[in-house]
Order: structure tokens, then sequence, then C-alpha cells
């Protein structure tokens, strides 16, 4: 047995450092990320100083020039959402997950917008996908757990 997970552990060793060599790693340069819009950055701030309403327009802009940014519907949901919309905020979310099904923040806030529409099944869908997505645990999938279980305690979650 403890041969069997040596060869185990060896593989895997093996597994990321052949990986870190084909991504190049070892001190390659890498190519150079794409500039964030600055717009988003812009809304990104606005939604920090929670300026919801003005966030919007320049997230509008955003998916109007990138309409594959999840990032950016994701946040247009998020300010919806805490601008007192949640039923307003799920399709910004459904259409991040439909670009990104992995998106862990859609999951967590389109998850916290269902509690919030009194819909905990919901909820609990997208708190097993994360549960699924997040191996090793993540904020995400941490938050929504809490957001969870503060509502089946009697404590209703609010923008």
């Amino acid at each position: 047995m403890r041969s069997i997970l040596v060869t185990i552990i060896a593989a895997v060793g093996f597994g990321f450092t052949a990986t870190a060599f084909a991504a190049g790693g070892g001190g390659a340069e890498q190519p150079a990320a794409k500039p964030a819009d600055p717009n988003y950055t812009r809304a990104k701030a606005m939604i920090e100083a929670r300026d919801y309403a003005n966030a919007l327009p320049l997230l509008q802009q955003v998916v109007a020039k990138d309409p594959k940014s999840a990032d950016a519907y994701n946040l247009m949901g998020f300010a919806t959402r805490k601008s007192g919309n949640p039923a307003g905020s799920l399709q910004y979310y459904q259409q991040a997950l439909a670009i990104d099904p992995r998106h862990l923040g859609a999951h967590e806030y389109i998850g916290e917008a269902y509690l919030m529409l009194d819909q905990p099944a919901q909820a609990e869908q997208h708190l097993a996908r994360l549960d699924s997505l997040c191996v090793f645990g993540c904020a995400e999938y941490r938050m929504l757990k809490t957001a969870v279980a503060n509502y089946k305690a009697g404590k209703k979650p609010t923008n």
C-alpha cells in the first residue's frame, strides 16, 4: 500500500513539473494579460464605494464591447441586486454563468439573490455546484453556505 502511495505522489509531482515546463515555467516571459477595460475598472471602484446605480451604465458599455465578459455580467448582477432588485439581477448572473459555468462569484451571488427571493432550493443548487468546483473549499462556497444557514435560521438576507 505504501509503495502505491509513493508511486501516486511521484506521478502527481512529475505531472506538475511537466505542466510547469510546458506552460513556460522556469523564467520564460509570459504574454501580457489583456488590459482591463477602463469602464470596468471604474465600475468596480464605484461598486466598492456602493455607488451601484452609476456603475451599471459603465458595465453596460463593457458588455457592449465585450459580450463574453462573464465578470462584467456578474458585476451587473451584483450592482442590480445591491440596488434592491434581486429579481432583476438573475438575468445578469445567468448570463455570466452561460459564458462561464464555473464562475465562482456568479454562483455565490445568484444563490444570495435566490435567498432574497425566498427560493432556498435554487440557492442550494448553486451551493452544491460551488462545492463541486471548490475542491479544497473557497470563499464563495463559505459565504453562500453561511447565507443559506442564516436563511434557514430565520435571518432573511438583505441587499
